[in-house]
């Protein structure tokens, strides 16, 4: 009898399991479910740490267009501002900036001092919300966002300001004037109700970046000797090597920056259009390169190497407000337009006496705004008016409370270095240490 139960009991266990593997089947969301998160998830994964990568490029280019005495400073600067980004846009920036139902203020302020939380570790599928991305992976790459309008930032201020005032800004970017100026767009603020567009952040992270650089360099000043008895004295960098190698290594980053901002993959119309993307960020760079190697050749009968590097990164900029609707053709002509900016906005800083040591407020400010408002012609969900409010309202924003930072932090700390040690190089007065030690010595 014994034999016999356990004989049925074996049998109908033998019967049971297709349908608890049925029913385990039924109850395991399949590809076309799970597909779309997982690869918007790896999108922003891989476009992320190609945005990091920029972080290298700001650092090449701007400790290859500063003296030799002023480097390794440089250097430190890109460091630490991309580690106090880090933590800031963990602390308060990433839930002021998307804070979805907790506006303080409707539209205009999410909530302040709001830590980010991740997903919990080995997520369930049943548990995941599945129309969208991961946190981490969103986090991760709204990240490099805010980093890189702080990098903007600290090519302009080169050569003559502190190290710890200049980082204290930072702070102050990256854990909130930044976050509230992108949630009015894309945290879905007012700006966005509106019917603003700038699919990348042409106005949001660069042009923003350029309007905090403009009121910086302003309070700053400029270097001594830039501008004497009439006359703009030029100051060649330490390594236009460098400056090149980061150029490129920035134009690589793009990819990331413009792909990655279409925000999805899970189908063949979305990872469609990233490759169209990827495609209209390079030929706008080139646009711009060549634009600005062309017009250099006619205006000063030569070509000029910063001017070709800058142009590149002006049509980067210029292409970043939309770079999916465009043909390669337009794309081109948007890029090219940034270059020739790059070519005219130099020069007339220099007459107005605004020291920009790397180019960054042609580049970024100016080029950005070009970007964003050429939206509405390839664009025709966009409209100019719609345009012009968004930049209007995020330049004065991130202007004025930039310039009333600057304007604090330099009557209570002081921003500038004394000339002594400005005459000698950041490097030693600041931080004791020279990047090119041996360089000139026997």
């Amino acid at each position: 009898m014994m034999r016999l139960f356990k004989t049925l009991a074996a049998s109908t266990a033998l019967m049971l399991l297709p349908v608890a593997a049925a029913a385990q089947e039924a109850a395991a969301p399949g590809f076309d479910e799970i597909g779309p998160y997982i690869m918007t998830t790896f999108l922003f994964l891989i476009c992320g740490f190609l945005v990091f990568w920029m972080a290298a490029g700001f650092a090449m280019l701007e400790a290859g267009l500063v003296r030799s005495k002023n480097v390794t400073m440089q250097l430190t600067k890109n460091m630490a501002l991309f580690a106090i980004a880090a933590l800031l846009y963990y602390a308060v920036g990433y839930n002021l900036m998307y804070p979805g139902d907790g506006w303080a203020m409707a539209g205009w302020l999410g909530t302040l001092f709001s830590p980010a939380s991740l997903e919990p570790v080995g997520l369930a599928a049943a548990d995941a919300d599945l129309g969208y991305a991961s946190v981490a992976s969103d986090f991760f790459f709204q990240l490099m966002f805010c980093a890189t309008t702080a990098s903007i930032v600290s090519g302009t201020l080169a050569e003559r300001i502190k190290l710890w005032p200049f980082l204290l800004f930072v702070v102050v970017l990256t854990g909130f004037i930044y976050p509230i100026e992108a949630s009015w767009q894309w945290g879905g603020g007012w700006l966005s109700e509106k019917g603003f567009s700038d699919f990348a952040g042409s106005t949001l992270v660069h042009a923003a970046g350029g309007f905090a650089a403009l009121a910086g360099a302003i309070v700053l000043g400029p270097r001594i000797g830039k501008y004497r008895g009439g006359r703009v004295n030029p100051i060649p960098g330490s390594n236009l090597a460098l400056a090149t190698l980061g150029t490129f290594v920035l134009w690589l980053g793009w990819f990331g920056f413009n792909g990655g901002s279409q925000l999805a993959a899970g189908t063949v119309g979305d990872i469609t259009d990233v490759g169209r993307i990827f495609a209209n960020t390079n030929t706008a760079a080139a646009g711009g390169a060549v634009a600005a190697l062309i017009l250099t050749q006619i205006l000063y009968k030569k070509p000029d190497l910063t001017m070709i590097l800058n142009g590149a990164l002006a049509g980067l900029v210029s292409i970043t407000a939309e770079p999916l609707m465009p043909s390669l053709g337009g794309a081109t002509l948007i890029g090219a337009v940034g270059g020739v900016i790059v070519v005219f906005v130099v020069p007339m800083l220099d007459r107005m006496q605004i020291d920009d040591v790397v180019g960054a407020i042609p580049v970024h400010l100016v080029a950005g705004i070009w970007g964003t408002m050429v939206v509405p012609l390839s664009n025709p969900d966009a409209s100019f008016v719609t345009q012009a409010i968004g930049v209007l309202a995020i330049g004065l924003f991130v202007f004025v409370v930039s310039f009333i930072v600057w304007t604090v932090i330099d009557k209570v700390f002081g921003i500038r270095v004394p000339e002594e040690d400005e005459i000698n190089g950041l490097d030693v007065a600041e931080l004791g240490m020279e990047a090119y030690p041996d360089f000139g010595k026997g």
